[in-house]
C-alpha cells in the first residue's frame, strides 16, 4: 500500500449560476464554415444570408381548380341567371396554357397551375356546371379572385433568411422554393469525449477482475449528437498522468473543440483531469454546489475549454444535460435548447441536501411525479425517468403534492 498519497477533497464549491457563467464565458462560438447539400442542412446553423434572385411563385397560379376567366364576365351571376362562357381548353399542374381567354371564354384549370394570358381571376368549379365546352358560372367573381400572385410568397432582392439562422424543415423548404441545393453553414463543434480510469473496458470485451463497461463514452457521445456537435471517442486513458497528458496533446492537435474528460476529476490521488490541466492549462472551477454531479471541473487548455465530469453515470448525464449541452450549442451556434415542460403534483415527499441544488431524476405516473434517483452510480436513474426536477439550494423538502416542474429528457 502506498501511503505517500492522500485523498484531496474539494474545500470549496460554487453555486450553479457561477458554474453556468463561467461555462458560458468559455463558449466562443465557432466561425469555420462549410458547404453542405440542401438534404443534409436540417438542423445546421445557416453561415450566409439567402437573397432570393427570383419571385417565388414565378407566375401567376390558380389557387384552386375552376375555371380562369374575365372576371367582369361573371358581375350579376346567380344560380337563377348564370352567366355562360366556353371553355378553351384544360391546364393541368405543370402545364402551360396554349390560348389567351377572352370575353366570354374560360380555361378549366388545376390548381397550382400557371394562368393563361387575358384571365384575371378564377371561378372554383363547385361553383359552375359544364355540358360540353359550355360552362355555366353561378356566382360572380372578382378580379384577382382565387389567384396566387408572381412574387406574392418571396420577391427577388427578398433576404429569405439571415446568417445565424437555425436551418428548420420550413427553412430548409423555403431555400429550395428557390432552386438553392447548397448552402454554407457553420460547422459542427468536434467533441472528444476521454474516458479515465484502469477499471474502464469497452462493450464487447470481457470484463477483468474490478472492470465495469464504459458507460459515459455513450451516453455523453447520444447528448453530444442530439445538440450539434460530433463526438470522437478516444481510447481509455489509463490513470498516468504522462500517458493522459500526451492523449491530450494529440486530441488538440487533431483540432477538438470541447475536450470532455469521464472519470478523474473526484477527490482521489489517482484523479489526474486537475493536475493535467493545471500542467497544460488552467482550471476555471473545480467543484459545484449541485447534487448529483458535484466534482465537476471546467478548464481550459490554450482556447479549448475542457469539462471534467464525475465517472459515476448519472451525475456525468445530468452534469451534461446542466453544462455540456448549453456550452455545446452555444458554441455550434444553436439557440438554447427549451425543454419540454409539465407541471405535476409531487407523488411523495423530495428531501434534499443542505446548500446544494439538486436535480432529482423523476418518472411521472397517474399525473405524479414520483422519484425515479437510486445512486449516482446507477445509470438506472435516469434511463427509466421521464426527466428531473430541480430543487433549489435553499430548499431543503418538497413536500407531496406540492407542484413542481418537470423537465422532460
Amino acid at each position: 500500500m502506498n501511503t505517500g498519497t492522500k485523498m484531496r477533497p474539494i474545500k470549496k464549491t460554487i453555486p450553479i449560476e457561477e458554474a453556468l457563467s463561467l461555462t458560458e464565458q468559455a463558449s466562443v462560438p465557432l466561425d469555420r464554415i462549410e458547404r453542405v447539400d440542401l438534404d443534409g442542412a436540417v438542423g445546421r446553423v445557416l453561415a450566409s444570408a439567402i437573397v432570393a434572385d427570383q419571385d417565388v411563385p414565378p407566375f401567376d397560379r390558380a389557387a384552386m381548380d375552376g375555371y380562369a376567366l374575365v372576371a367582369e364576365n361573371t358581375f350579376g351571376a346567380s344560380r337563377d341567371e348564370p352567366r355562360r362562357l366556353t371553355c378553351l381548353e384544360t391546364v393541368h399542374t405543370g402545364g402551360i396554357p396554349s390560348k389567351t381567354v377572352a370575353a366570354g371564354q374560360c380555361t378549366q384549370i388545376a390548381t397550382g397551375a400557371p394562368m393563361p394570358d387575358g384571365a384575371n381571376a378564377v371561378v372554383m368549379v363547385e361553383e359552375t356546371e359544364r355540358v360540353g365546352d359550355d360552362v355555366s358560372v353561378f356566382t360572380p367573381i372578382y378580379p384577382r379572385q382565387n389567384i396566387g400572385r408572381r412574387g406574392a410568397d418571396i420577391s427577388t432582392g427578398t433576404e429569405l433568411l439571415e446568417a445565424g439562422d437555425h436551418l428548420t424543415p420550413s427553412r430548409v423548404g423555403s431555400i429550395a422554393a428557390l432552386g438553392i441545393a447548397e448552402v454554407n453553414v457553420y460547422t459542427r463543434p468536434r467533441v472528444a469525449i476521454l474516458s479515465t480510469g484502469n477499471e474502464i473496458t469497452a462493450p464487447g470485451q470481457p470484463l477483468g477482475p474490478g472492470q465495469i463497461y464504459d458507460i459515459n463514452r455513450y451516453s455523453l457521445g447520444a447528448v453530444i449528437q442530439e445538440h450539434g456537435g460530433v463526438a470522437f471517442p478516444l481510447p481509455t486513458a489509463p490513470d498516468s498522468i504522462d500517458e493522459l497528458g500526451a492523449t491530450v496533446d494529440a486530441c488538440l492537435a487533431d483540432g477538438a473543440d470541447i475536450l470532455v474528460f469521464s472519470g478523474g476529476s473526484s477527490v482521489g490521488e489517482r484523479d489526474l483531469t486537475i493536475d493535467v490541466l493545471r500542467l497544460k492549462g488552467e482550471v476555471l472551477f473545480h467543484g459545484i454546489a449541485v447534487k448529483p454531479g458535484k466534482p465537476t471541473v471546467l478548464g481550459r487548455i490554450g482556447s479549448t475549454p475542457v469539462l471534467g465530469m464525475p465517472g459515476y453515470p448519472t451525475s456525468c448525464l445530468s452534469n451534461a444535460y446542466l453544462l455540456l449541452m448549453p456550452m455545446l450549442r452555444r458554441i455550434a451556434r444553436l439557440p438554447p435548447h427549451r425543454f419540454r415542460t409539465v407541471t405535476v403534483p409531487a407523488g411523495q415527499r423530495f428531501n434534499s441536501v443542505s446548500g446544494r441544488h439538486q436535480l432529482y431524476s423523476v418518472r411521472v405516473v397517474d399525473g405524479k411525479a414520483i422519484g425515479a434517483f437510486k445512486a449516482s452510480g446507477d445509470i438506472t436513474s435516469m434511463s427509466r425517468a421521464d426527466g428531473y426536477i430541480e430543487i433549489p439550494t435553499r430548499t431543503n423538502v418538497v413536500e407531496k403534492a406540492e407542484l413542481v416542474e418537470v423537465k422532460l429528457f
